[in-house]
């Protein structure tokens, strides 16, 4: 019995970053197969195998939306490969699959986890609540195949070296009219700079950098580190940046190395998303705003003097 499958999503000729984390994780288990949808790259199947996979079976949906018919394909090869646990990233594709093979296949979902552990058959997974200060793990009772997502970062992405796995096409299958809605088109966002997912440095800025028209020293900064860029809730809110750059429970969750918030009070919803990163640097005038709890560095000041004088001495060195 193949312990594990992992369902990845192929993005741009690769897999996605979700399916090489869950793998990482996954692998510790024992076998481990994937269930891949997309276009179905050299690269990405090349990727898997390099993360763990010892087995890929692989959809093509074409221009239809994806997730019915990969839950309906999904739910046919848990039929007839018995798995012990089934893990989903949070993407919008995993989820929508996640939730529509729990309805086929009448299994609970658990959501947005941070650790899952399989001990003689027993999956216990662990999440988050009160903005991470608090660990929960919730012990799954129902019938094999546990059905778990976990959210992006909870574990790193390490290659192990494999090579790349036998691919098995599955077959389209028909699910009437829930799997008539096609893309008739797509449209990339431009962006400038580093990934914010995927960036060691990141400058994040809050409602405390004043303006849409102050926006240009979090830029700057930013800039000279080559860093990305990221933003609180507020800012998004406020229509400041793009809502690509939202750090937080509703936003993206990141692990930089360095992550540097000014004007960043430090609200849950913010600190679930980026309490993690490796060092953590703060710039509030308010020496009572609760970023300086998670923070290894605080400076208390106005950001529109500290940053700039920060942008200077890296400009001059």
């Amino acid at each position: 019995m193949t312990t594990t499958w992992v369902f990845s999503e192929e993005s741009e000729g690769h897999a996605p970053a979700s399916a090489l984390e869950l793998l990482t994780k996954a692998r510790s288990f024992g076998d481990v197969a994937v269930f891949h949808i997309g276009a179905g790259s050299d690269e990405a199947f090349a990727e898997l195998g390099d993360h763990g996979a010892t087995s890929v079976y692989h959809l093509t949906t074409d221009e239809h939306l994806p997730a019915a018919a990969a839950a309906a394909a999904f739910a046919t090869l848990l039929e007839e490969h018995a798995a012990e646990l089934v893990l989903f990233g949070m993407g919008n594709t995993d989820r929508d699959v996640a939730g529509r093979l729990s309805a086929r296949i009448d299994r609970p979902v658990l959501a947005n986890m941070v650790d899952v552990s399989l001990d003689g058959g027993t999956v216990r997974a662990t999440s988050e609540i009160l903005g991470g200060v608090q660990a929960v793990v919730t012990e799954v009772t129902a019938p094999a195949p546990a059905l778990v997502i976990v959210r992006p970062k909870a574990f790193p992405a390490e290659p192990a070296g494999g090579a790349v796995p036998p691919v098995t096409a599955v077959a389209m299958p028909d699910v009437g009219r829930s799997g008539s809605a096609v893309v008739t088109e797509s449209h990339v966002e431009a962006s400038e700079g580093p990934d914010l997912e995927a960036a060691s440095i990141v400058v994040s800025g809050g409602r405390g950098v004043g303006g849409q028209d102050k926006w240009s020293v979090i830029e700057g900064l930013a800039s000279e580190l080559d860093a990305a860029v990221g933003a609180t809730r507020a800012v998004i809110d406020a229509g400041w940046v793009p809502a690509r750059l939202q750090v937080g429970q509703t936003g993206k969750t990141i692990k930089p190395d360095v992550y540097i918030a000014a004007g960043v009070s430090g609200a849950m919803q913010h600190l679930v998303g980026m309490k993690d990163s490796g060092t953590i640097i703060a710039i509030n005038k308010d020496p009572d705003a609760p970023i300086f709890s998670v923070a290894d560095l605080g400076i208390v000041g106005d950001l529109h003097q500290v940053v700039p004088k920060l942008t200077e001495a890296l400009q001059a060195r």
